[in-house]
């Protein structure tokens, strides 16, 4: 499998502060990978890297061979943490805004997407609750056909009994040629999904490995070897 992201030596300052040193890795095409850690690890930090939001302090960050640009941007589908999207647009605009913007989205996939979770189109943003908006957002992500998807905490913010919906919507819609990268310290909720998984603590990469090998070769579930490492 060919690399969708490698990391050298990346570093990321603000001011004084540390928050990524001398991060290290490589994350292979078409696989599910757990971005795991604490609040206040990293992750999100990592994640903005990749999308050119914020540049490196030190080391270098490449997507598909080149450092974060215009071309790079044209192949990462990504869902930050917080809701972006304007308050007074109707979903049916937004979904006509992305169609314009992006070469790969899939306005039919959208629809049938918000009707299958009884979201009416016409609806405004500013009348939906906290997490219909954040399914909507999830949506249009999942409705690229992107080589790389970053999804910050995308089942952060939903109730237990949404994310296995939200789940199934990322395992059903995106680009199976495509990387996923899901950003969350609520591990025991998608462990069932994940390939690959990346240990992020206090700026660091701490482990990386497949699913596979941390069943067999260690005997755990993720959750449970995640609890063990990050123990307080």
């Amino acid at each position: 499998m060919s690399t969708i992201l490698e990391c050298k030596s990346l570093g990321k300052r603000f001011g004084n502060k540390p928050a990524l040193s001398d991060v290290s890795l490589e994350v292979a095409r078409g696989q599910i990978v757990g971005l795991l850690g604490p609040n206040g690890s990293g992750k999100s930090t990592l994640i903005k890297l990749a999308n050119g939001l914020l540049t490196p302090s030190n080391g270098k960050i490449l997507v598909g061979g080149r450092e974060p640009d215009i071309e790079t941007k044209k192949i990462i589908s990504y869902l930050p943490e917080r809701t972006y999207l304007n308050d007074w647009m109707r979903v049916h605009e937004i979904i006509e805004f992305f169609s314009d913007f992006y070469a790969d989205f899939k306005p039919e996939k959208a629809y049938d997407m918000l009707k299958r979770l009884n979201i009416d189109p016409q609806d405004r943003l500013r009348t939906m609750s906290k997490g219909t908006k954040e399914k909507v957002q999830l949506i249009l992500v999942m409705s690229r056909e992107a080589d790389l998807y970053l999804l910050d905490e995308p089942i952060g913010g939903v109730d237990p009994a949404a994310r296995d919906y939200i789940l199934q919507t990322i395992l059903g819609n995106y680009n199976e040629n495509g990387t996923i990268i899901i950003s969350t310290h609520l591990i025991s909720d998608i462990e069932k999904i994940l390939d690959y998984v990346i240990f992020i603590n206090q700026g660091r990469v701490i482990l990386t490995s497949s699913v596979d090998d941390i069943r067999d070769n260690q005997g755990k579930t993720v959750d449970a070897l995640f609890r063990e490492v990050f123990k307080c």
